[in-house]
């Protein structure tokens, strides 16, 4: 007569058990909030709280899974965006000085911009990615809408209609793509002004050209960088720990890696090639073997530029030693949760944004990496708040500069009558 009361018992205990397991697993308990923002007290930074909302307000992911910063990383990874748009942009090609052809997509405005200027973003996206993919297509609609022209780099060796004709393709923080496009658009539309925004990857490469030489700064009013990892050295370490699936991330991009790579096998490894001489053929064989990013790094990537080491690739591509050298206003954007940029790596930005006045780092408690998804329950808006707040940004930096520039013509006018 005991026995169902029992069963009764183990069916509550499991289904306390599977809830527990829900809560912790997508985070329910964890409080919405605004972004914690790091900065120093300057008349910019006091304009951008003023000016950008969404720096001061309560960041909302969907009530049911927003909160998992591994499921905002895997539905940014699987499904991009919902309901994205198609921009209508026209694909240019430059060819590079070693005989590389590289490609970005042109998008024009498709409204007059807040403050009548004409402003163009340069757009560097997240590792293997390109015009093409769905946050990339929402993010330039939207641009597009508030008055910018886009300018896209599509990662060289990204596209899988464009064919490799040089063995060489796109690494953690090579900027000669990203630079020939800008100084296209600077010689193309001699009059605009640049925001420069990068997505993870991309995050690195934008503030490593920023940073490479006062000239890269030039026409530039701001830059966005959005998930950045700032140290691949030190990035690599928690890379290859299981703490928040991290090593489980790393194989599935290395195998992803894997694919592209051997997608353009002979343009990189063929006979006819004149391949780096430290790239050997058993690279390609290490490569088949390779279950990590730093493994394809070692044997394959740092050898397209001639790095003699793991470390010294790591060291000269990473961000981290150009960021004290960008002057132009820098906002820096992670989330807590992010699987992928271990928050170890945050004190990089921290620190910074104490000691620049121009820098600003911005960490919303949810988002994990590119994802950033907004909605009610259960399905998520189309626009997110990462695409919001870049615009956000960048308009309320084009109306500071607007603010300045009126202000020294009234200086210079009331200099003239005394």
């Amino acid at each position: 007569p005991e026995l169902p009361a029992v069963y009764d018992g183990v069916k509550l205990a499991a289904v306390a058990a599977v809830l527990y397991v829900i809560v912790r697993c997508l985070n329910l308990k964890s409080p919405t909030a605004p972004p914690d923002l790091y900065f120093q007290d300057s008349g910019l930074s006091r304009f951008l709280l003023k000016s950008c909302p969404l720096l001061t307000k309560e960041y909302i992911p969907p009530l049911i899974w927003g909160k998992s910063g591994h499921i905002q990383t895997a539905l940014y990874g699987k499904m991009g965006r919902v309901r994205s748009p198609h921009p209508y942009g026209q694909r240019k090609f430059i060819t590079m000085s070693d005989g590389a052809t590289s490609t970005f997509d042109l998008f024009e405005p498709l409204a007059e911009h807040c403050v009548g200027d004409d402003v163009t973003m340069v757009i560097c996206p997240g590792i293997a990615n390109h015009s093409e993919k769905q946050y990339i297509r929402t993010f330039v609609d939207y641009a597009q809408k508030n008055g910018y022209r886009c300018a896209v780099l599509n990662h060289l060796g990204a596209l899988p209609n464009i064919e490799l004709i040089s063995p060489r393709m796109f690494t953690y923080g090579c900027t000669w793509e990203f630079g020939a496009m800008v100084n296209y658009i600077k010689k193309t539309y001699p009059q605009t002004q640049l925001v420069v925004v990068g997505f993870s990857l991309g995050g690195n490469i934008v503030c490593k050209y920023l940073g490479e030489t006062q000239a890269n700064q030039e026409n530039v009013l701001c830059c966005v960088s959005v998930c950045p990892g700032y140290s691949a050295l030190r990035a690599q370490e928690t890379f290859m720990q299981w703490d928040q699936c991290r090593r489980f991330y790393n194989f599935l991009m290395a195998d992803n890696m894997k694919k592209i790579i051997l997608s353009h096998r002979q343009a990189l490894f063929g006979d006819h090639v004149k391949k780096p001489q430290s790239l050997e053929d058993t690279d390609l064989s290490r490569l088949y073997t390779a279950t990590s990013l730093t493994q394809i790094d070692d044997n394959v990537m740092r050898k397209f530029h001639g790095y003699n080491s793991l470390k010294e690739y790591d060291e000269e591509e990473s961000c981290m030693r150009y960021l004290h050298r960008i002057y132009v206003p820098l906002m820096l954007v992670n989330a807590a949760d992010d699987p992928l940029v271990h928050e170890s790596l945050l004190t990089i930005p921290k620190s910074l944004s104490e000691k620049r006045e121009n820098v600003m780092f911005v960490l919303p408690l949810h988002g994990g990496h590119l994802g950033f998804f907004e909605g009610s329950v259960l399905f998520p808006e189309p626009l997110t708040w990462m695409d919001k707040l870049v615009v956000e940004y960048a308009n309320a930096i084009c109306q500071w500069e607007r603010n300045k520039s009126q202000c020294s013509d009234t200086e210079q006018v009331e200099a003239e009558l005394e």
